[in-house]
Order: structure tokens, then C-alpha cells, then sequence
């Protein structure tokens, strides 16, 4: 029960996959609803969650890596990131703006470490099952296009914790939000658990990632769902003032 090949067993991944594609169907629907920008950058940002754990699934069935499947799971597991961080942004920054350049920011990148992925010449070697792979096909550590990735995960990892630790200090004293302040709870909690998982396997100590991966979506999904609308305190709040005037009257 407790054998590495228990915690790389590919159905950790698969069901993370799931989490993540239900996640996504969600939050497509809601912006189809309401075209909030965040709901669409989250929606980006699962749908590569659930695409690079599917991939992670496939690579332990399979026993390796196909190079072709590598280098589309390597830039899709970066930029998910900068899509969550995104997300946060659109959805925690008032002034739209900073989101717009934050997503020209992340295209950008994402272009030049999707070329470098798909040109540079892979360490065959290093391509086993998932969960020991990290970044070591593309080349050490601080080289091109390894280090892009770095570029995409940093930066969305900070605006994901950073606006969610925001909105922690700035609804905890309205107690109709309050709800905003147990999902960001969760959206930290989540973040951390899939990062310090990935930590990790970078240092070289890959057991358990895949079911971290899987606690962290689905802290994520709880969270996010909490915290896609302020649409709820709103109603609460309008609702005491009404009968705030009723009393009054």
C-alpha cells in the first residue's frame, strides 16, 4: 500500500483529470452566463490542469514518454499556472488593465517555451513515467527553454497567493463576505499542496505528487466555486438594508 508504485499509479492522475475537466465545464458555463474575464482565464487554466494530468495518467500506463506528448504536457503544466494566476488577477485587481497586460505577458511566453520546447533536442534518457520527469528532458536547470517555465509558474503562483491573501484582509471584517475569506482559505491551502508537491519532485522525492495534485485540485475547485461571484453578500447586505428601512419606516 504504501510502495512508490502505489503513489504513481495512474489512476491519482486520472481522477484529478476529472476534477479538473468538471471544473472547467463549470466555470465555461458560467462565463457563457456572465463573460466575466476570470471565469474564462480559470476556465483556460483547468482544462490544461485536467489536459497535463490526463497526460500524466497516460505516461504511467504507458510506462514512458512518447517526445511528442512530453513536450505538449511540459508547456501546458507551465501555463496553467499563469492562467490561475490570471484568473486571480482579472478577478482581484480593479483597474482591468493590469489583467490584460498580465495575459499579453503570458501569451507571450507561452509562445517562446512552446517553440523552444518543440525545438530543442530532448534527453531521451530522462523520459520515464510521469512523476520523475519534472523539466530534466529539456536540459538542466537555467537553460533555454527550461527556464521559461519558470517565467510562467512564478509569476501566476504570486498573483494566484497574492490576491487571494488580499481578498483574505479585506473581506474578513465584512461579515456578509465572509464566505470569500474561507474560499481564498482553500485557493491558498490548494496552491500550496500542488507546490509544495512539485518542490518536491524537483528535489528529487516525487512520492506522493499525484495524489498531492489531486487534494489541490479539488481544494481549488472549492474555492474557486466559493469565490466566482460577490453576487451572494451583495443580496445579503441589499436584503438588511430593505429591512433596515422597513424597521425605520
Amino acid at each position: 500500500m504504501g510502495s512508490p508504485s502505489f503513489w504513481a499509479h495512474w489512476g491519482w492522475a486520472a481522477a484529478t483529470a476529472l476534477i479538473g475537466l468538471i471544473f472547467a465545464g463549470l466555470l465555461l458555463a458560467q462565463y457563457i452566463e456572465k463573460r466575466k474575464p476570470h471565469q474564462l482565464a480559470w476556465f483556460v487554466g483547468f482544462l490544461f490542469y485536467a489536459l497535463a494530468a490526463a497526460m500524466e495518467a497516460y505516461s504511467e500506463i504507458a510506462g514512458t514518454w512518447t517526445p511528442t506528448v512530453y513536450r505538449f504536457y511540459i508547456v501546458v503544466a507551465a501555463s496553467l499556472v499563469g492562467f490561475l494566476g490570471l484568473g486571480s488577477a482579472y478577478l482581484g485587481v480593479r483597474k482591468k488593465i493590469w489583467g490584460h497586460l498580465f495575459l499579453v505577458y503570458t501569451l507571450i511566453i507561452m509562445a517562446l517555451f512552446f517553440h523552444g520546447v518543440f525545438t530543442t533536442h530532448l534527453i531521451t534518457s530522462k523520459l520515464v513515467a510521469g512523476i520523475t520527469v519534472s523539466g530534466q528532458p529539456l536540459g538542466p536547470k537555467g537553460t533555454f527553454p527550461r527556464s521559461y517555465s519558470m517565467l510562467l509558474t512564478i509569476p501566476g503562483s504570486l498573483l494566484l497567493l497574492g490576491v487571494s491573501f488580499v481578498s483574505i484582509l479585506r473581506f474578513w471584517r465584512k461579515k456578509e463576505y465572509r464566505y470569500r475569506v474561507w474560499s481564498n482559505v482553500l485557493i491558498v491551502a490548494g496552491t500550496f499542496v500542488i507546490a509544495g508537491s512539485g518542490s518536491m519532485v524537483t528535489s528529487g522525492h516525487p512520492e506522493g505528487l499525484y495524489p498531492a495534485e489531486m487534494i489541490g485540485a479539488a481544494l481549488l475547485l472549492w474555492g474557486f466555486l466559493k469565490a466566482s461571484s460577490l453576487k451572494k453578500g451583495a443580496e445579503t447586505i441589499q436584503k438588511k438594508r430593505v429591512t433596515g428601512s422597513e424597521v425605520t419606516a
